[in-house]
């Protein structure tokens, strides 16, 4: 019967043909839920199983504060005072940084001194006075691993999991997972260091192999929010909505004969959102709307604090109005126009821990008090830490360090108040409940309500995953 005909069709063909191909279409959509075509057949859809939730969501965005260059663990928050009288002595201890692989260093002792906060008693370097006073809100972990010392391939990892490139960034795999809440805004936006972006560039905020339409948006706190974003030649909004309109109804019958109509479909939704930025962008970024108290609270108007400031404000901006993932950038660039940290250690650190110090307190008490801090996931640290030791003969700066370092969270269904994990008397290595980055990510995705071990996406013949192919365990202790 295969080869009857029907008006000179055979029957697959008047099925397919019938009715302007809606049964061709309805057939696709059974046989493809039946798993009669395989997932790269089916145009890579991931299996429903990828969204269960691990438990409920504790959090509804991420805002990721990213001390670019390796900020030192046991000058800010690692508290070590046995270091203290140690300086310039010469000791046997294990490295690995920029300078390679070493067995000895000569001391360099914390450059700061320390002093407790809140009801917890936290430890906390004079650097950060002002997140001194929000410590029973953060949860500091000071065991973390990751697999590489240098910048590009730390970087990379932090942020996607892989130290090579071409995996999609965390900020992808959370809008892959939920979706957006705000459908005239970006769901993840990258704030840089107006000094430049960070080394492998927009490699860290990709979506890899995923749909362009997730990876991350540059916006600018001054000037145009985003660049490019107004059409050339003056073009009319109205003239704009009659083009996206055009563009969707001349396709209609195209992506209706066609199984896989994502391509086609993230073009339109790209432009649509283009259209909607236009005029949610410039509104987002208008602090005058903000109260004087608020402007104050960040640092906005004080040369040292006003940049660092207006991005933590406008996070707070996104947040209210459902941004998924934002991630700030503190320094870029090269050298000490970031937290690298290998020359004069008290200049650079002093330098950029008074940029952020205020803005990031004024961020947690201000979200605190608008009811938004439980729904709202705080992510702060560096690609690695430093190390004890000097890295040259004569400087006080220290070398990268990725054996052991220390990040915070906050907010989020975040236990505050507490620290996780240890490192050694001299703060070189994790030895107590050493943890990797991909616990980090597995506890992030765990409070955006995603099991980490089933968010999945098919690509080149594998289920890919953000923390990899072995089971991760979120950190417990924080949650």
């Amino acid at each position: 019967m295969t080869k009857q005909n029907f008006c000179g069709r055979t029957r697959r063909e008047f099925l397919w043909q019938s009715g302007c191909g809606f049964g061709g279409v309805a057939l696709s959509s059974f046989l493809s839920a039946d798993g009669f075509f395989s997932k790269a057949q089916a145009g890579q859809s991931p299996s429903p199983s990828a969204f269960l939730p691990a438990a409920a969501a504790k959090a509804k965005s991420v805002i990721f504060l990213f001390m670019y260059g390796g900020p030192s663990q046991i000058d800010t928050f690692d508290y070590k005072p046995n270091m203290i009288g140690m300086d310039n002595k010469t000791i046997t201890v294990k490295t690995f940084g920029r300078g390679g692989h070493r067995n000895e260093g000569r001391v360099v002792e914390p450059r700061w001194k320390f002093k407790q906060y809140g009801q917890c008693g936290k430890w906390v370097s004079d650097l950060f006075p002002n997140l001194g006073e929000c410590v029973d809100d953060i949860a500091f972990i000071h065991s973390m691993t990751a697999d590489s010392p240098i910048h590009g391939s730390a970087m990379l990892m932090m942020n996607s999991g892989k130290i090579l490139s071409g995996s999609p960034s965390l900020g992808s795999w959370i809008n892959y997972g939920l979706g957006t809440v705000n459908e005239d805004l970006p769901g993840y936006v990258v704030m840089l260091d107006p000094s430049g972006g960070p080394i492998s560039g927009a490699k860290n905020w990709s979506s890899g192999y995923m749909p362009a339409s997730l990876q991350g948006s540059i916006l600018r706190a001054k000037g145009a929010p985003i660049l490019d974003l107004q059409s050339p030649g003056g073009v009319s909004r109205e003239l704009q909505r009659e083009l996206i309109d055009s563009i969707a109804e001349n396709n209609d019958a195209h992506l209706l004969s066609r199984p896989n109509n994502s391509e086609l479909s993230a073009r339109i939704k790209s432009y649509e959102l283009a259209f909607k930025m236009q005029q949610s962008a410039p509104e987002l970024v208008d602090l005058s709307q903000e109260s004087q108290e608020t402007l104050d609270l960040y640092g906005v108007g004080d040369k040292q604090t006003d940049d660092f400031g207006r991005r933590c404000l406008l996070a707070r901006r996104m947040v209210e109005r459902g941004v998924r993932f934002i991630q700030l950038y503190s320094g870029g660039s090269h050298n000490d126009a970031n937290w690298d940290a290998h020359g004069d250690l008290a200049t650079n650190h002093n330098l950029h821990a008074g940029r952020t110090d205020k803005p990031i307190a004024a961020l947690l008490k201000d979200l605190k008090r608008k009811g938004l801090l439980d729904s709202t996931l705080i992510v702060w640290g560096g690609e690695f830490g430093r190390q004890p030791v000097a890295e040259y003969q004569q400087s006080t700066g220290r070398d990268h360090n990725s054996y052991g370092f220390t990040m915070w969270m906050a907010g989020g269904g975040i236990k505050g108040g507490q620290s996780v994990g240890t490192t050694d008397e001299l703060g070189a290595a994790a030895v107590e409940r050493p943890l990797h980055v991909r616990n980090l990510h597995a506890t992030i995705l765990t409070q955006m309500g995603m099991d980490p071990n089933k968010l999945s996406y098919f690509y080149s013949g594998l289920d890919q995953k953000l923390v990899g192919v072995e089971h991760v365990e979120a950190v417990r202790e924080l949650i």
